[in-house]
């Protein structure tokens, strides 16, 4: 199978659109070919392309950037000698000035597929720009690791942010150059857009989404394999709150939670009594990790770790938002005062509590706190949006 990008390269009729004209690319590390070349690289030396810019969304064009909020500054590309612009800087918005640019800007980010990675807000922004300024957007299309399975509330009115770009549920099931069209649609966009599909894309191949002969390649820091892809849009949830995701180990993300004052056996034998088809579709083992940084550094941590992989794994019922709901449910109840939700300012939101930004609303949290919410209840919540927006989305779909 070929990505956008590699399509790009190896296709001349497709470049054809873009001689004479000013190319801008949007990428980060894992932006890259079959053969492992960065796509800056590869655009650069590619005929009939001019490249006048480029651009890095948050963790930066590098993916040096290791947490929320830590943002990274324009540069000067020391090798092509052309200006590398921050979306995760000073402005999460592209400038006019940066618009100016170029004409084409080609967006070639790895998404993991759920609402709350940046990359997918950064698509939106970048379609206002283009729409506003006359210029063109291409997406060169690339796999949604998580697959087509949809699950989450939407997010509910006036509860959008950089989390949060429109009323989509957390596990949407779109390719960026899927969504691209769904922005254009929803928001009644009027901009040159266009998309470099992939060929080839088995969507119910062994890896559900993922190619198996392609390297997996961080898209941010602590997205580092297909595992942690496939948890989080569940796992995610862990960022509003007290509980470690993992960061500052090898294996953030991909754990239900970490404390040192939470027992992990209790808390799985809770869920299971609690709702055990949400277990379904992966594997939970109970173990312990002391972060070297970030929340509960030091301390040693009794933790729950997911295995959506191997022979546990089940495409269709591993649901990961709701198995991380009932983690938290069962944590509420085991532990009635905890002190679960983390009061910060997270992805410049100040306001609103870091889990109901997360969540595009306070229903999560609600239920979660409700000492009489059923399982049942937060299907009720969620089952509605995930049909509506099934409908949504379908005349955007691309791939079969």
């Amino acid at each position: 199978m070929k990505f956008g990008i590699d399509r790009l390269l190896e296709e001349p009729e497709l470049r054809k659109p873009l001689h004479g004209r000013r190319v801008a690319l949007v990428a980060h590390p894992a932006s890259v070919t079959s053969t492992l070349v960065h796509s800056l690289d590869a655009l650069a030396t590619c005929p009939g392309i001019t490249l006048t810019a480029a651009f890095g969304p948050q963790h930066g064009l590098k993916g040096d950037k290791q947490d929320n909020m830590v943002e990274t500054a324009d540069e000067l590309d020391p090798q092509y000698r052309i200006p590398v612009f921050s979306l995760y800087g000073e402005v999460r918005r592209p400038s006019p000035v940066m618009m100016d640019t170029a004409d084409v800007f080609l967006f070639d980010l790895q998404d993991l597929g759920c609402r709350i990675y940046t990359f997918v807000t950064t698509l939106l922004y970048l379609l206002e720009a283009a729409a506003a300024s006359g210029k063109s957007v291409w997406v060169l299309d690339r796999p949604n690791p998580a697959g087509r399975p949809v699950e989450g509330t939407l997010l509910r009115p006036g509860q959008e942010s950089f989390v949060g770009a429109g009323p989509m549920p957390m596990r949407h099931g779109l390719t960026l150059g899927e969504m691209g069209h769904w922005f254009i649609r929803h928001f009644g966009l009027d901009v040159d857009y266009r998309v470099i599909p992939m060929s080839g894309w088995q969507l119910d191949g062994a890896g559900h989404g993922w190619p198996q002969d392609r390297i997996w390649i961080n898209p941010s820091p602590n997205a580092a394999n297909l595992n942690m892809a496939r948890c989080y849009a569940g796992t995610v949830m862990l960022e509003g709150t007290t509980l470690s995701e993992g960061r500052g180990t090898t294996r953030p993300l991909e754990v239900l939670f970490g404390a040192p004052d939470v027992d992990a056996r209790a808390v799985l034998a809770e869920m299971a009594a609690l709702a055990p088809h949400w277990l379904e579709g992966c594997a939970i083992r109970e173990c312990w990790f002391e972060p070297t940084f970030h929340k509960h550094a030091h301390q040693l941590c009794n933790a729950l770790m997911i295995h959506a992989e191997g022979p546990a794994y089940d495409h269709h019922s591993f649901r990961p938002w709701r198995l991380q709901a009932l983690a938290f449910k069962a944590i509420r109840r085991l532990y009635p005062d905890y002190p679960l939700w983390r009061d910060f300012a997270y992805e410049y939101e100040t306001h609103r509590l870091a889990i109901d930004v997360i969540n595009g609303g306070p229903g999560l949290r609600e239920w979660v706190d409700d000492t009489g919410g059923e399982p049942g209840d937060l299907d009720a919540l969620a089952a509605p949006d995930e049909l509506r927006w099934l409908e949504h989305c379908a005349p955007v779909l691309r791939y079969n």
